[in-house]
């Protein structure tokens, strides 16, 4: 079987002819492959493709179906079609016969909600979903308006879990439903501003949750029922805005990011796969998630013999790939999916 292929236009412009070029297959790529419980849509992707982040191309997907992608289960069977002259891949859904031709076409269906839980997702679920669930990044002004602890139950100074403290600053259209506590951790700087100083940002360390008990003019009780981390007065609150598991299909962003690491989860200065970055580009610079980026190392310093020589560095190379999986105004967060050599801060974001 011919090990290479060349890259589809795909349906509503997701490729130019100047980006079409050869897309690789796997050295030992199955003919079909069952779908079971556990995959995920990049694992899939690895098993046809060198590069999984292709995956809409051999697919031939649309803008929709790459947003929208509930459309394989546990027991679907797929399979590498060579039928017409060009390979791609095709659906044969669990329970379904196949056509003439042996495979069924890919193509949009309505699933109950029911059943559309067990659709294979992007990548693991349980990998992210603790950053889906937690505030990573406030702006200034969330901060300045975050309502805070102002004074505990009996007078100390940390919260329990269990146990009631009072809040200020809450606002009278929020006082209802369940609460993150957080601590501001450090800043997120801008590499590329003026001065680099430029904040775009800054991390909040979630400490737990919490409940409105009772409001009383501009004091409100409220209970800590789970706390992660110590709790103490000054720590700041903010509602609870849990994002489901996005399913979006790994796809390269239309433009260049031209971006840079800024921080890594954990405070390392070096990270591997599986890893979690922050990049300091967001949803303002046409990210989203389901973008698959190139990390590539930054240019280092040629030592130069003389004064006079010109000030030269060494190309950028890539030594990952990662996959952003949530996305805010100025900055994302992306797992490592794939790395040659560890990633540093203020290593480069471009496509992969």
């Amino acid at each position: 079987m011919r090990k290479s292929i060349i890259s589809l236009v795909m349906l509503g412009g997701l490729l130019t002819t100047a980006q079409a070029d050869e897309l690789k297959l796997q050295d030992n790529v199955p003919d079909r492959y069952v779908v079971v419980k556990g995959d995920t849509l990049w694992d899939i992707s690895g098993k046809f493709l060198k590069q999984p982040w292709r995956w809409p191309e051999i697919w031939q997907l649309n803008r929709d179906e790459i947003k929208n992608p509930h459309w394989i289960y546990p027991g679907d069977v797929i399979v590498l079609d060579t039928s017409g002259g060009t390979p791609r891949l095709r659906l044969v859904k669990n329970g379904e016969s196949a056509g003439a031709n042996g495979v069924t076409v890919l193509s949009p269906r309505v699933r109950s909600e029911e059943l559309s839980r067990f659709a294979i997702p992007s990548i693991a679920p349980s990998v992210i979903e603790p950053f889906l669930s937690q505030p990573l990044v406030v702006s200034d002004a969330q901060l300045r308006n975050a309502p805070r602890i102002g004074e505990t139950q009996d007078g100390r100074v940390i919260v329990a879990s269990g146990e009631n403290a009072y809040v200020v600053g809450m606002p009278t259209t929020e006082v209802t439903g369940t609460w993150q506590v957080f601590r501001p951790g450090k800043a997120l700087l801008d590499p590329d501003s003026k001065n680099g100083k430029e904040v775009l940002g800054h991390e909040a360390v979630y400490l737990g949750d919490a409940r409105v008990l009772k409001r009383d003019g501009k004091v409100n009780t409220i209970r800590l029922v789970s706390s992660k981390q110590e709790v103490v007065v000054g720590d700041r609150l903010i509602a609870t805005n849990k994002q489901e598991i996005f399913n979006y299909v790994p796809h390269v962003p239309d433009n260049d990011p031209n971006g840079k690491v800024i921080s890594t989860y954990g405070g390392v200065s070096i990270a591997g796969q599986y890893s979690t970055i922050v990049i300091n580009k967001g949803a303002r610079d046409g990210l989203e998630p389901g973008h698959v980026v190139g990390l590539f190392r930054h240019g280092r310093l040629i030592r130069k013999e003389s004064p006079s020589e010109e000030t030269l560095y060494t190309p950028a190379e890539r030594n990952a790939v990662a996959f952003i999986f949530r996305v805010f105004d100025r900055v994302s967060y992306a797992l490592i999916t794939n790395t040659e050599t560890p990633v540093e801060l203020l290593d480069e974001v471009h496509k992969p």
